[in-house]
């Protein structure tokens, strides 16, 4: 195993990070694990990771090292930010341990199940806004709006449409294109086409 990142965040500085420092250390006992180094910040779980000490501590993550919080919610307040989390954990083949649900994701089953539903949860929202999408273009149309693109233009669908918010805070974070085309299950070349086309 590699480094033992111990990550506590409190939303205003009335709550205590003491709490869930011994919930961590407690755990790290139970496993005969010691904590290399403590990620503390106070600040809104809303907040975007890549501005948050978390942020910074994603960035250095290396292989087989091992985030413990007290809980999921600790890392973001929205399921979809703490989905992109963890799949740029499990893209740097890292591990992240809960102390209160007792998460253990890392290359086990459960990782690969708890993995399963965040993906299922993505697709679910990715059709719904796809339906939403097609509902509002059809009350357009209905209303005599012109759809479409201008003339001229054409139309290119690529295989990481849809995945742009995760690719986009993996570049922030400067992960390198193998580690974003693992997390979106494409080939680098694959990423490397998406990230000319935006940049054209």
């Amino acid at each position: 195993m590699g480094k033992i990142y111990g990550y506590i965040r409190v939303s205003t500085e009335k709550q205590t990070v003491e709490n869930q420092r011994f919930e961590i250390k407690r755990l790290c006992r139970e496993q005969s694990l010691e904590v290399d180094g403590w990620i503390e910040e106070t600040i809104s779980g809303n907040k975007s990771y890549g501005k948050r000490e978390l942020g910074l501590l994603l960035r250095r993550l290396r292989r087989g090292d091992l985030i413990i919080c007290s809980e999921l919610s600790r890392l973001g307040r929205s399921l979809f930010m703490i989905m992109e989390i963890l799949s740029l954990c499990m893209s740097k083949e890292c591990q992240v341990w809960t102390v209160k649900e007792g998460y253990r994701l890392g290359n086990d089953i459960q990782a690969k199940v708890l993995a399963f539903a965040f993906g299922l949860s993505a697709e679910i929202e990715r059709n719904l806004i796809s339906q939403r999408t097609r509902e509002a273009l059809a009350m357009r149309k209905a209303q005599g709006v012109s759809l479409g693109r201008p003339k001229g233009s054409v139309n290119v669908h690529h295989k990481l449409d849809g995945s742009e918010d995760l690719i986009r805070s993996m570049l922030r974070m400067d992960c390198t294109c193998d580690e974003i085309a693992r997390a979106c299950g494409v080939c680098r070349k694959t990423v490397y086409r998406w990230k000319s086309r935006i940049s054209d």
